[in-house]
């Protein structure tokens, strides 16, 4: 497996071969790196950072290595232990320090791990900023500290209680309103450590927990990713509870998804939707998601007569923009939620605090509150090219046939149908494949959309 290098870190498979996978070695000249970038960027300054993990089975070493390697660059170090992305960004601007290390794969299976970077604001690293730390791993380009300038090493095991504190104290969480309702809820954290901090977080709710895979010993239970495939335990476990409603989280709590009352998935693509619609009901304001995310968050937006905004994929990409336009609430399709009021990071917590104040203000049912959104279709699929394939001309010549419609470059090329339907084609950083998302009102529809352009596609490359 390729470690894979990019702007917000490195992340890679467990064990094997330096260069090739995520080995020791790797991740002391990668958190090297980042020590020098940020000693560089404060000059004459004590640097401080804080780290969390999850709880994937490497994390403790991985998290060992890091540490020890930014105090021996007399950086000091606050580690918050097992935490959840959304923590540690928190823990950044709440401690004022000069940035933070998240070890997490987020949803990949336990294999793997990875190193997570944010700047001073809690904020995933910019292009810029990534690059320049990749450059400083490769040349090796680092000079430790003498024995009296070592970093100091201090642990903080309350981030998660103050994280949920944080929560609870905005303005839009309705926590006697959500009290009231009584919500019985089935959890399933995938053995890491949403499980302690979501059942954390329900209880101050005043929310009855059923929690399942809520023990962080890293042995995911299933695919970590929270996809509708992987999730037929706790389909089965709504319905035989009659909860109310389950949720799922990844291995690192920033990402969401929803099970309805009945075992069906409320669709990951739909959590952003409903956060949006209540925030949108309280403030009004403009939103953002990226492009490959669906249209029903443009509808929404739409019905409080507010603008709509795309940005390009990638959580730094919705942030950037987001602050952009000045949106009240933004996101990925993938249940990653991002509500300024908050922090510019995506947080299944809020995301949690949010929907189920929708839900008790509205007094319907989640299969009632999922029902009352249009009801779109995402395909997805990917296509391998040969090796000689100029991706970039390709995409030149899909924007030409189809000049008539609305095409959006910001990130590959996307096509917007008068009939609502879109398509999306956009390279990958690290194969030789394009991906291809297409959204209709049928999920037969979806997918024919997705095989016509990889026909368009594939003839396109023989030409």
């Amino acid at each position: 497996m390729t470690l894979i290098k990019s702007i917000s870190g490195i992340r890679g498979t467990i064990g094997g071969i330096t260069g090739i996978n995520l080995t020791p070695l790797d991740i002391v000249k990668f958190a090297a790196a980042y020590g020098t970038w940020l000693k560089a960027k404060n000059q004459n300054e004590k640097i401080k950072i804080i780290i969390g993990r999850d709880a994937r089975l490497s994390g403790s070493m991985v998290s060992g290595l890091i540490s020890n390697t930014l105090l021996g660059l007399g950086i000091d170090v606050i580690d918050l232990g097992l935490s959840t992305t959304p923590t540690v960004e928190l823990a950044v601007v709440r401690e004022a320090v000069h940035g933070g290390v998240i070890v997490t794969a987020s949803h990949n299976p336990k294999e793997w791990n990875a190193l997570k970077l944010l700047n001073h604001t809690g904020e995933f690293l910019n292009a810029e900023a990534g690059s320049k730390i990749i450059a400083l791993a490769e040349r090796n380009a680092f000079e430790f500290a003498e024995i009296e300038n070592l970093g100091s090493y201090t642990v903080n095991t309350t981030a998660i209680e103050a994280h949920i504190d944080e929560v609870l104290a905005l303005e839009h969480v309705s926590v006697e309103v959500i009290k009231a309702r009584g919500f019985k809820v089935v959890l399933d954290a995938v053995n890491s450590t949403g499980g302690i901090a979501i059942p954390a977080l329900l209880e101050r709710l005043g929310v009855t927990c059923i929690p399942m895979y809520y023990e962080p010993t890293g042995d995911f239970p299933h695919n970590p990713e929270p996809l509708a495939e992987h999730l037929t335990e706790i389909s089965k476990r709504v319905v035989e509870e009659q909860a109310d409603l389950g949720f799922v989280v990844d291995p690192d709590v920033d990402r969401l998804a929803i099970v309805n009352e009945d075992g069906t998935m409320f669709g990951e693509e739909y959590t952003l939707v409903a956060c949006a619609d209540y925030i949108l009901n309280k403030t009004p304001g403009t939103t953002v998601s990226n492009l490959s995310s669906t249209r029903v968050l443009n509808d929404v937006t739409a019905g409080y007569n507010q603008s709509y905004y795309p940005s390009a994929v990638g959580e730094v990409n919705v942030v950037s923009k987001m602050k952009e336009v000045g949106a009240v609430i933004g996101g990925e399709g993938n249940g990653g939620i991002i509500y300024p009021e908050s922090h510019y990071g995506r947080d299944a917590l809020v995301g949690i605090a949010l929907f189920l104040s929708h839900l008790a203000e509205t007094g319907k049912s989640c299969k009632e509150l999922r029902e009352s959104y249009p009801a779109y279709f995402i395909a997805k699929e990917k296509l391998e090219l040969p090796a000689h394939t100029n991706i970039d001309e390709l995409l030149s010549q899909i924007q030409q046939i189809y000049a008539n419609e609305e095409v959006n470059t910001i990130d590959g090329t996307k096509i917007i149908f008068e009939n609502k339907e879109w398509v999306h084609i956009r390279k990958s950083n690290t194969e030789p494949i394009v991906r291809i998302y297409a959204e209709s009102i049928s999920s037969k529809q979806a997918e024919e959309l997705a095989q016509l352009m990889m026909k368009i596609i594939s003839k396109l490359t023989l030409t």
